[in-house]
């Protein structure tokens, strides 16, 4: 189960062995899919197991229920977004520069965008980024839960029997959802994020400049028409149903590991 559940009854895993589920499920999701994001990974599962055990102590609500896990995952993931920011800019440029490379390395990366752009290089993108993070993340956990239940109605499962299957199944099935409906905020996020970068664009083609986020939406809707609000987005949706159903198979499957491990050794000290 992703997020706090009241029906454990005292059995569910301690907030270490939820950092260590989320740890475990991001790194092994990123060694298959990209190596990054581990850290963002973790702090969100925290984080969302956090807000839902507030929300579920503070008014009464359905394990299910949708709302409240769009907005603790929406909250969650903003936390996590705001930690990692900078590296994700970084990241951005690294992949957005030609040849010649403007930055060597990560060290010298660091110091030409400060020293050229100031500290607030690091957070370029932000708002975006933070506008698209809250319905991405909130969709993807709550899709996740409703259609866990959709499938447990379609095919009834026996205890843990195709539980794995059901977990990986879901978590697609969210990851392409949540994808699909906020991608325009994605490619605004990454195109802003290049800004004051163009002469490392030039190699490409035509190098467009945006002056803020309502500039960057005018511009695209303008030169690009509507289709330009979702270039990229089938390489996208593969690369987001595989990495967030992996995500929560991994979560979930290391979670139940973690929770056999933890039951047996309590019954081996009662006796």
């Amino acid at each position: 189960m992703v997020g706090y559940d009241p029906k454990t009854n005292g059995k569910k895993n301690s907030k270490i062995g939820v950092a260590v589920a989320g740890s475990a499920s991001g790194l092994v999701t990123r060694a298959l899919i990209s190596p990054l994001d581990v850290i963002k990974i973790r702090f969100q599962f925290v984080t969302f197991e956090l807000l839902t055990e507030v929300a579920h102590r503070t008014m009464w609500y359905d394990t299910g229920d949708f709302s409240v896990h769009f907005v603790c995952g929406g909250f969650s993931a903003c936390a996590a977004t705001l930690a990692v920011q900078p590296v994700d800019v970084l990241r951005t440029r690294f992949a957005a520069q030609g040849e010649p490379k403007i930055y060597r390395n990560l060290r010298h990366g660091v110091m030409m965008m400060y020293k050229n752009e100031g500290p607030l290089a690091f957070y370029r993108g932000l708002p975006p980024t933070l506008i698209a993070i809250f319905p991405y993340a909130g969709f993807q956990f709550s899709f996740y839960s409703a259609l866990k239940q959709v499938y447990e109605w379609a095919v009834p499962v026996d205890g843990k029997k195709n539980a794995n299957l059901k977990n990986l199944l879901c978590g697609s099935g969210a990851g392409v959802i949540s994808k699909t409906l906020t991608y325009p905020l994605d490619l605004f996020k990454k195109r802003l994020q290049v800004g004051g970068f163009e002469k490392a664009r030039e190699p490409f083609g035509q190098v467009r400049k945006y002056e803020g986020f309502l500039d960057c939406v005018r511009k695209i809707f303008q030169e690009e028409g509507t289709q330009g609000f979702f270039k990229g987005l089938s390489p996208s949706l593969l690369k987001s149903a595989m990495s967030t159903g992996l995500v929560f198979f991994w979560y979930e499957l290391f979670c139940h590991l973690l929770s056999c491990r933890s039951t047996l050794d309590s019954s081996r000290q009662g006796e």
